[in-house]
């Protein structure tokens, strides 16, 4: 016969719902608590407690060090003690050896309570966490504890409790003390006295998971919930489908005679529920959805904005369409996704007629119901004067409304399909880099870069070239802009383009620059004569100069003959190219027209405007035209402009971007 500890013990157990191991593992850390403010022992020393669970005998047992003569009993032990627990202990070892006080039951059991208490209370915390947070998103029973304005309290099992907000709750719907209550397992957050576990009966999952355990074919997964639109208290809608063919999805939520429907019902206190088959037509679901009302006719405009479904409804319906406060169309809106504007056959009809004879759009749909405009406009006469209107015009109507309504969202939608592919055509070719570089990179002379971005927003030299393929005729037909300005625009559009490396073309490039050798410096006359000449590998890379200005060819001639200069007048020391590397959009934004050269292209005299304009002083222009090269060792793409100045040779400007 078990003696009182283990039936306490065991009763610990069943109460508690604890496994075994945790409870003595409680009880042992109690002990050595107890033990520790018994003795006075430091918490460096290792002390364990052994408990029997059958006749609750405990063993402390702590570890001490060997020595010749014991000082503190607490910390010391002889070596004959401690050859009795480990053969080979020497002095200065150190060994576990049982240390149980005398008369520690009676001691232990009155320091060690609270201990004890309060390491089951975390033990039963943790398992209840645990086991309710696999179980979010579950139904669960409870029973009604306490009732409150702000909540109500349910009893849950593992002696958990649980809480309802009223937020949460059914509206109208009241419980008293004791009652049993089904409710949706919403969230579990652990707190400082336990798990804060939280209750929905409002939630739309609530009615999910009644439907899964009163359908079968739900739960098998013959039928699927689609949808789900709830307005606690008052009305559901469910869209549901079927999964496999030959099954009625309506037809097994609802059951026989609707059992199964009915039961759900009662259980959220007479709530409304609307089950609908779910279609992949949006104008056959959202018919149906708008159940029990009857819908003539839906016309869908998805335009990139909100989603909008214009319904047409006979006028008897429009009430039963809308709903009590608007419920049922605001329900079939959340369950569709769109948003829903009902409209009667009267209103429909009144507006399609106003449209037509005051809407450009409607222009083309205006000259082919032209003949059948008056019929219409007389009914709508009739209707106004109180007349009975026959079954026939209200199906003229109707046939009216649809074709002109149909006929102009099919003519939109094949518009926003022919600019789609326009865009993406216009956007082909395009690096992304281009996106990233400013106008002025370009070279555009200052008044034409205005003119493109007053007259067509663009920025940069990805927007200039998608204006280009997207509408060149828009560009064309800026003020100011005249041919020779567009070729000059499409040349440095070209060349700009053709620059801009690829991703993957970026190791090829960088194989072939290291191929070439650097550029032969520019030396004085005297040394020049002393030179070799320079040979052109034919790996080398000649960017093709873009000519700013209309000028007379340059020859080979005057360009490896420059002007000889005395060796006087030669400077010590040649003044350094300016260099910049700019790192952002701002700071290319921020260049100055003296940093780029900006007299040289910016005078009025010198644009190359139309061919009226042009003049006979152009020999007197001075030639520059533009070098773009792109360095992959920097990452960057280098911008060299060069003049002629006279006959004091070339200049080079070089601008890194």
């Amino acid at each position: 016969m078990k003696n009182d500890f283990a039936l306490a013990f065991k009763q610990i157990l069943d109460e508690r719902g604890l496994p075994q191991e945790v409870v003595l593992a409680a009880i042992e850390d109690a002990m050595v608590s107890a033990y520790r403010r018994a003795v006075h022992a430091s918490n460096a020393q290792h002390v364990e407690a052994r408990i029997d669970p059958e006749t609750g005998a405990v063993e402390i047992f702590a570890e001490k060090e060997v020595v010749d003569e014991v000082q503190d009993e607490r910390t010391e032990v002889v070596l004959s003690e401690a050859k009795t627990v480990d053969e080979e202990a020497d002095f200065g070892d150190m060994v576990v050896v049982e240390s149980t006080p005398q008369d520690f039951g009676r001691v232990a059991a009155q320091t060690a309570r609270q201990v004890i208490q309060q390491r089951i209370r975390e033990a039963e915390r943790d398992v209840q966490l645990k086991y309710y947070t696999k179980q979010v998103g579950d139904i669960v029973n409870g029973v009604v504890q306490a009732i409150n304005a702000k909540q109500i309290s349910l009893g849950l099992d593992l002696k958990a409790e649980g809480i309802m907000p009223r937020r949460q709750q059914i509206p109208r719907e009241f419980f008293r003390v004791h009652d049993r209550v089904r409710a949706l397992l919403l969230e579990v957050q652990d707190g400082n006295r336990g798990p804060k576990i939280i209750l929905s009966r409002s939630h739309p999952d609530f009615l999910r998971r009644l439907l899964e355990n009163e359908v079968p074919e739900i739960y098998q997964g013959m039928v699927e919930i689609r949808s789900i639109s709830r307005e606690p208290g008052q009305r559901s809608k469910v869209a549901v489908a079927a999964l496999q063919p030959g099954v009625d999805p309506v037809g097994a939520c609802v059951g026989i005679r609707g059992v199964r429907i009915q039961g759900i019902v009662r259980e959220l206190n007479d709530e409304k529920i609307d089950v609908i088959e779910w279609n992949h037509d949006p104008q056959m679901y959202i018919a149906k959805a708008l159940s029990p009302a009857r819908v003539l006719n839906v016309f869908l405009e998805d335009n990139g904005g909100p989603k909008t479904a214009t319904v047409v409804v006979p006028e008897d319906q429009l009430s039963l369409a809308i709903g009590r406060d608007g419920q049922n169309a605001r329900l079939t809106a959340k369950l569709t996704g769109w948003r829903i504007d009902i409209k009667s056959l009267v209103e429909a009809t009144s507006e399609v007629l106003f449209k037509l004879k005051n809407t450009a759009d409607y222009a083309d749909y205006y000259k082919q119901e032209k003949d059948l405009i008056p019929q219409i406009e007389a009914v709508m006469r009739k209707k106004a004067e109180g007349r009975p209107i026959t079954p026939e015009d209200y199906q003229e109507m109707q046939a009216f409304t649809e074709r002109v309504e149909l006929g102009r969202i099919t003519s939109e939608r094949v518009s926003q399909k022919e600019i789609k592919e326009r865009t993406e055509i216009a956007k082909e070719g395009i690096p992304q880099g281009a996106y990233e570089l400013p106008l002025a990179t370009l070279g555009l002379p200052t008044r034409v870069e205005n003119l493109l971005v007053e007259n067509s927003g663009v920025e940069t030299v990805g927007d200039l070239a998608f204006k280009m393929n997207y509408d060149v005729e828009k560009i064309r037909g800026i003020t100011g802009i005249g041919p020779k300005a567009m070729e000059q625009i499409e040349s440095s559009l070209e060349l700009m383009i053709s620059s801009l490396p690829e991703p993957e073309e970026i190791v090829e490039e960088e194989a072939v620059v290291a191929e070439v050798e650097p550029a032969a410096k520019v030396q004085p006359e005297e040394t020049l004569e002393a030179a070799e000449p320079v040979t052109v590998k034919p790996t080398d890379k000649v960017a093709e100069p873009v000519i700013a200005d209309e000028v007379p060819e340059v020859t080979v001639d005057e360009v490896a003959e420059p002007d000889v200069v005395p060796a006087a007048e030669v400077p010590a020391e040649a003044e350094p190219v300016q260099e910049q590397v700019l790192t952002s959009k701002e700071e290319i934004s921020e260049l100055k027209p003296e940093m780029l050269d900006a007299p040289d292209i910016s005078k009025a005299d010198e644009l190359p405007l139309d061919e009226d304009e042009e003049d006979d002083d152009k020999s007197k222009k001075r030639k520059k035209f533009v070098e773009i090269e792109y360095d992959p060792d920097r990452d960057v793409t280098i911008y060299r402009k060069k003049h002629k100045r006279d006959s004091k040779g070339w200049d080079d400007d070089e601008w890194d971007i």
